[in-house]
């Protein structure tokens, strides 16, 4: 049995368990737990490969297409970033289908792959000599199918170093899709040799299982009942919103900043992987939490909660005041600006000495015409903001997959979560979509209120279906609430 240091890990997902109860009488051989945890482990690594993978490259995106693309605007970056999530939606139901049938190393090697190929083609999009900007579309679309890292990269400059013999480059924009590569491959060792699958019941009993090789004689059949569709739909509906709002965010942070700070391609790749590498710590925090106060108000109230803190973030930061953004053109006889505030001060001390001027203009493009009468959002503005939906978005997300997950209970998830996986990827899609063009047409504040009008829509869907979001088991009578 395992030892008592470890009983979290030993909780079963649906309800709780305490010693005397039928549930927690349950045997499970020393060489089932150890694999199992082991098991547990490796696809913990995964998810953080595969965030990594996504993270590090997203900030580096829209300088890295501007150096190698003129052609490119601030329209196209939403396609780009949203070509991800188009491959990730076509391929995560038809790979969920094929993990119900099939050892589920089986996809998810040949996703991993796949992404490892796309990050290596990635890496070669500066060759061609024109459209390289649909190259990265395609790479960034197959990287699909299959923060503080861009921080660092940005001490490896624009220029970094060239392999000529295999027309290499390494530098600030390709070292982190590389390294994505790396973690692929690492990633795909590990599972090869580690990885074993295991399928429990409700109560942690093993299941008969396609992919779990050994016979076992405590096995039993699936409980009867059916799952609660509506609650699988709307829980869909919340989790597409929470994606779609973070997806835009992390889209438009790098253009936002460039635009109303006069940051540099590599200020900008710098300080917004410093400001994302922050909300990850930020995260890992709120994880931590989220898992102690579920156990007392439960994971539908901290789903209201982080919904309500992100449209205080969103309402945060729209445009206010009557001071206006740097424009390009200004810079050329006009380096200062009148009346200091204390954001710009700090944008002042984030500036290097040696800025380098060879990167071309800096302000908000006289081609978006919103920067002549929209006001500046204010480096303490924007960065309260990024807080605030730095708390939310997390608290959302793992409530998402919690309440998801207990929804189903201990019927076979592959599909179902291939399509919640899917629901993500079309929100990764629309968001960078939709707020490129609005921001690029209308400005931050049509774009931010909309947001906002978003977020208190699905406040609304979650009051309508909130008592519904129970587990499989509750809604049984299996286990009370």
């Amino acid at each position: 049995m395992a030892s008592p240091g470890i009983d979290t890990e030993q909780e079963p997902l649906l309800g709780d368990r305490t010693p005397g109860s039928r549930e927690w009488d349950i045997i499970e051989t020393e060489e089932h737990y150890k694999s199992r945890w082991i098991s547990i482990r490796i696809l913990y690594l995964t998810m953080f490969f595969s965030s990594v993978g996504f993270s590090i490259v997203i900030m580096s995106i829209w300088p890295y297409l501007q150096k190698i693309d003129q052609t490119a605007d601030a329209s196209f970056l939403g396609w780009v970033i949203a070509s991800f999530s188009l491959g990730q939606m076509v391929a995560s139901p038809v790979f969920g289908l094929w993990s119900n049938y099939r050892p589920r190393k089986e996809p998810l090697i040949v996703s991993i792959f796949i992404s490892v190929m796309a990050n290596c083609l990635y890496a070669y999009i500066h060759v061609p000599a024109s459209h390289n900007k649909y190259y990265m579309l395609v790479a960034r679309g197959l990287v699909g199918f299959g923060a503080v890292f861009q921080t660092c990269f940005a001490l490896i400059g624009e220029k970094g170093v060239t392999w000529d013999a295999i027309k290499l480059q390494i530098n600030m924009y390709t070292a982190p899709v590389l390294l994505g590569a790396f973690l692929g491959v690492l990633n795909i060792i590990l599972i090869l040799t580690l990885l074993r699958e295991h399928r429990v019941d409700d109560s942690g009993r093993q299941c008969k299982n396609v992919n779990f090789e050994e016979a076992s004689t405590d096995e039993v059949q699936f409980p009867q009942g059916n799952i609660d569709q509506v609650a699988v739909l709307a829980t869909n509906v919340l989790f597409f919103v929470v994606l779609f709002i973070f997806a835009l965010f992390e889209t438009i942070v790098t253009p936002l900043t460039m635009d109303m700070y006069a940051w540099t391609r590599k200020q900008a790749v710098l300080y917004d992987g410093i400001i994302l590498a922050a909300l990850g710590v930020e995260a890992i925090l709120i994880f931590m939490g989220v898992k102690l106060l579920s156990k007392k108000i439960g994971e539908r109230a901290i789903l209201l909660g982080g919904l309500i803190v992100v449209w205080v973030g969103f309402f945060i930061l729209l445009p206010w005041g009557n001071q206006f953004p740097k424009i390009q053109w200004e810079e050329l006889h006009n380096n200062s600006i009148p009346n200091t505030t204390f954001g710009e001060i700090i944008i002042t001390l984030w500036k290097s000495p040696r800025e380098d001027h060879n990167e071309g203009p800096t302000g908000c493009p006289i081609e978006q015409a919103w920067c002549f009468y929209t006001p500046m959002i204010h480096l303490a503005q924007f960065l309260t903001a990024a807080m605030l939906i730095g708390v939310g978005y997390p608290s959302c997300n793992v409530t998402s997959y919690t309440l998801y997950s207990k929804v189903l209970g201990p019927k076979p998830q592959g599909v179902y979560m291939g399509w919640l996986t899917a629901s993500g990827s079309a929100a990764r899609i629309l968001g960078p979509v939709f707020i490129s063009q609005v921001y690029t047409s209308w400005g931050p504040r049509w774009a931010f209120s909309l947001v906002c009008g978003i977020v208190v829509l699905t406040i609304m869907l979650l009051g309508v279906v909130y008592r519904r979001l129970v587990p499989f088991s509750v809604r049984h009578g299996r286990i009370q609430e």
